[in-house]
């Protein structure tokens, strides 16, 4: 009988490391390489994913971003409210508090990220985060599905907007400077020809509620150039915007009236109901089915199911860009508009302001009000020159502020609606 051991006895022969094995290994020997002393290098493991049985092996990325910034916590934070991103495992925490290596997934692709050392750092580590006012030496892409949402949401939540989206050969795409300084190009492919219809929890429809309603139709046509045809009853239609906009008269005062998509409008009554709110039946509408609803704090809106068009976000001058609710009690707005409209909130800028992620136009909320109120930003090609009509037409008009997605103005009309110009 032949010695089992023998095998054992037998000279070594090389053999080739799995591909995806080896590309791991090297990435995490790089990392551990690039690390201040000290630091113990097991604690950089990582579960690679399982990869799937095909004949080429996955690979690991040639090239990884690392980014180096001011404040890695709140960028990690940034990075997943703003853009989307998934954080990869839990970062690395340096003795002195510091962020020594943390990674994110924005859509598939891997970012690597870290605090800037402190001047007492090891030797070897000399990198910094931009300082402000430098000029950008390194550009990132990424690809989204919607330029324009994530354009906007990053704005809203401090980025600024270097160059607005646009249309273009290739596709659409925006330039995005982090708070950090980092600067993103973010890129979509070209629209598809034919309709669109818009997402759940868009808003699909506006109608500025005021008390008199040619009064207003005669402000806003000077203002904004609005043409109107007649609508029912004490209303009528803005013509030409690209998000349908009614006016509507007699009202105690003066409002936006907000009107949402959904997928099933019975089961987003039902919905409505169980949040607390009021909802009526549905009717069969020439643009879509329809219910008029209440929220949980008297605010009224309605929903529609199956909406013949998307919504749009200021493409042009005199459209609605952007929708700020007033609530007296946000906890409570927050509760039931997540739960009727699949709304998730992240904070916005001002205290108890709110933004809900993905919904065209771009919206915020604020609470603590006395009563709701919400009130519209519309877009001007000439903030100057509209604000110079506004105050005309009998409304009074702040100057033009700098802010972060371009110049804005709070305006209110010769009856008492508010509303806000936007150049961007």
């Amino acid at each position: 009988m032949p010695d089992p051991l023998d095998a054992l006895r037998q000279p070594d022969e090389p053999v080739a490391p799995d591909p995806f094995f080896a590309a791991h290994l090297r990435a995490r020997v790089a990392r551990a390489l690039d690390l201040p002393k000290g630091v113990t290098v097991s604690n950089l493991a990582l579960d690679p994913e399982p990869v799937a049985d095909t004949e080429e092996p996955q690979r690991s990325p040639v090239i990884v971003p690392y980014l180096i910034v001011a404040d890695a916590r709140r960028a990690l934070d940034w990075y997943a409210d703003a853009m989307g991103a998934t954080r990869l495992g839990e970062p690395l925490v340096m003795p002195d508090g510091r962020i020594g290596h943390a990674e994110l997934d924005f859509a598939g692709g891997t970012v690597f990220l870290a605090d800037e050392p402190s001047a007492a750092g090891p030797p070897g580590s000399d990198v910094a985060a931009p300082r402000p006012g430098d000029g950008a030496t390194v550009s990132l892409t990424l690809s989204v599905p919607d330029v324009d949402r994530l354009a906007e949401r990053a704005v809203r939540a401090g980025g600024v907007l270097e160059r607005a989206a646009a249309d273009y050969p290739h596709g659409r795409n925006a330039v995005i400077r982090d708070p950090f300084g980092h600067r993103w190009i973010v890129s979509a492919p070209p629209r598809p020809a034919g309709p669109a219809v818009a997402r759940p929890s868009d808003v699909v429809y506006v109608s500025l509620w005021v008390p008199d309603g040619d009064r207003a139709a005669d402000f806003f046509a000077q203002v904004l150039g609005w043409s109107y045809r007649p609508g029912s009853g004490p209303g009528r239609q803005v013509e030409g915007q690209s998000l349908p906009h009614g006016l509507y008269g007699g009202q105690d005062r003066s409002t936006l009236f907000l009107c949402f998509a959904v997928d099933d409008i019975a089961a987003g009554v039902e919905r409505v109901r169980v949040a607390g709110g009021h909802a009526g039946a549905p009717t069969d509408e020439p643009y879509g089915r329809i219910a008029n609803c209440v929220d949980n704090q008297g605010v009224r809106f309605a929903l529609v199911e199956a909406p013949p068009r998307a919504a749009q976000n200021g493409e042009r001058h005199g459209d609605v860009s952007y929708v700020s609710m007033e609530v007296e009690d946000s906890a409570k707005a927050r509760a039931f508009y997540g739960s009727v409209l699949n709304w998730s909130f992240s904070p916005g800028r001002v205290d108890d302001g709110w933004g809900p992620a993905d919904v065209v136009p771009t919206f915020g909320m604020h609470g603590g009000h006395d009563q709701a109120t919400t009130v519209p930003m519309y877009r001007v090609d000439d903030i100057h020159a509209a604000v110079a009509r506004v105050r005309a037409q009998g409304g009074t008009s702040s100057d033009p502020l700098a802010q972060s997605y371009g110049l804005m103005a709070e305006c209110v009309d010769d009856q008492g609606t508010r509303f806000y110009l936007g150049q961007h």
